[in-house]
């Protein structure tokens, strides 16, 4: 079981570092994008697998008596790992048409695989310093990924989010001297360890505070979220969808990791942390879909959602209740998809159009159906339209935020989360619209077929199947994170 762990975090990273080696000739194109493909359909079954080792500990290295570079596998990391692997795999197939006449395709295929590594193995981490050591590396090996075109857009969105991105993590890496100092560990332990360790409380909670803000600067929350709506629209499509559909998850991940098996619900709850954190994920959510709804740029639209989007799940995590607990990691499975797929959407017109604002995708469902009915299908998922599994998480949200006890915030939140949807549905759903309905002004004689090749339309298809299925099927993924939660609720 040792060496299965350990392959199933670093497999990615030897492939990353064979493509790399590999010549960077044109004819060797097929060979790089074959072990690309090849290695990450491994990876998702090794992430699946992984499931079958739940509860296995490894302490990889003993740096103090009570600091270790620990792994434990639990029910939690297994889900963010399938995730993540899984929508890796799709952006990566996605990615050999998007980027099949680019010179530095070698390079994205190599620092994108190791980047995935860093994320599996922020999943196994089983401790706060072992978190710490993947979040950073992730961090790191996923800057080329932004500045990819070298223009000096991208180096300067590169730029941003590093300094975003390593301040939120050295809020983190106090955290860990504060804890250790406090808590006497800083490994997860399901239910927390603060109320065992009889820590005084005040300097625990403004320690847990100052960690949720840094690990929200990688989910996008205020006031730590500037660095997203520079870094996506810059990036190529690809690398878009996953750092919006599965890197911020790694903020969301951490702070699952820091309140719920760390600190401990109980200790946070009911305290001005718990109101303090709420108050600034409702702020992100409403101010994100403000935003989104007056930009007219495509991805930076949808970077502007994700910003709204990704703190609904950390909303459903600041209730501290098993309702909205569950809306939370189902959002975390549903916003995945659903924002893989719009980006993925995004770049397939970008590529086959050149078009990159809203107001010239007029007509663009005439010229590229299939993929205008995939972003359909993905913008009411992310609106919350049932059967969709967008609507399932947010109801479980809304439906947690009230039976919180939470006063005036649980009355708010559901609130904002309304407000928050019918804003999502008028910055999304105009491209829908004007897309197959141009109107009767528009030249329909300059109207040819743009549709992508097989490449591009396979995972943006995948995608849209995902978002419904998740919501039809969302009983079985209700048990599988209902069974995580007696532990740590």
């Amino acid at each position: 079981m040792y060496l299965f762990v350990i392959l199933a975090i670093f497999w990615p990273a030897l492939c990353g570092v064979g493509i790399w080696l590999l010549p960077a000739a044109r004819e060797d194109r097929r060979l790089r994008s074959a072990l690309t493909v090849g290695a990450l359909i491994v990876e998702v079954l090794l992430s699946v697998s992984l499931c079958l080792c739940n509860g296995y500990e490894l302490t990889l290295l003993e740096l103090t008596p009570t600091l270790h570079i620990f792994l434990r596998i639990d029910a939690i990391g297994c889900m963010f790992a399938v995730l993540m692997s899984a929508m890796w795999l799709l952006a990566a197939v996605f990615a050999l048409d998007y980027l099949g006449h680019d010179a530095h395709e070698r390079s994205f295929q190599a620092f994108y695989m190791t980047v995935l590594s860093a994320l599996i193995g922020q999943c196994c981490a089983g401790s706060m310093i072992t978190l710490y050591v993947f979040y950073e590396l992730m961090t790191m090996l996923s800057v080329p990924l932004v500045v990819h075109e070298r223009t000096p857009q991208a180096v300067a969105a590169g730029i941003k989010y590093l300094i975003y991105s390593i301040f939120g993590a050295m809020m983190g890496l106090l955290g860990i001297f504060f804890f250790n100092h406090y808590l006497g560990t800083v490994t997860f332990t399901p239910g927390g360890a603060a109320a065992a360790s009889g820590a005084p409380v005040g300097p625990v909670l403004a320690i847990a505070f100052m960690v949720i803000l840094g690990f929200g600067t990688k989910a996008g929350m205020f006031p730590m979220h500037g660095w997203l709506p520079t870094a996506h629209p810059v990036a190529p499509a690809p690398a878009s969808a996953v750092l919006s559909g599965v890197i911020t998850k790694a903020g969301v991940l951490a702070i699952i990791r820091v309140i719920y098996f760390l600190v401990g619900a109980d200790t946070i709850r009911g305290t001005w942390v718990q109101t303090a954190f709420m108050i600034l994920t409702l702020i992100t959510v409403f101010m994100g879909s403000m935003m989104a709804y007056g930009e007219p740029l495509l991805k930076k639209r949808l970077a502007y959602s994700t910003v709204s989007q990704v703190s609904y799940v950390l909303f459903g995590l600041s209730c501290l209740h098993p309702v909205a607990f569950a809306g939370a990691l189902l959002h975390v499975i549903a916003h995945s998809t659903i924002k893989d797929g719009l980006f993925l959407c995004a770049g397939a017109y970008i590529h086959q159009t050149g078009k990159t604002y809203v107001r010239d995708l007029r007509g663009i469902g005439k010229e590229m159906p299939v993929t205008t009915w995939c972003w359909t299908i993905a913008a009411l998922g992310l609106i919350g339209i049932p059967p969709t599994g967008g609507f399932v998480s947010k109801w479980l949200l809304a439906t947690g935020s009230l039976e919180a006890g939470l006063g005036v915030l649980g009355i708010i939140g559901p609130v904002v989360l309304i407000v928050s949807a019918l804003l999502t549905a008028a910055y999304l759903l105009p491209v829908t619209i004007n897309g197959f309905f141009p109107g009767s002004d528009f030249d329909y004689d300059k109207l040819e077929k743009k549709e992508g090749g097989w490449r591009m339309l396979v995972p943006v298809i995948l995608l849209a199947a995902a978002v419904v299925l998740t919501g039809v099927m969302a009983g079985p993924l209700m048990d599988a994170v209902t069974a995580a939660m007696p532990t740590i609720l």
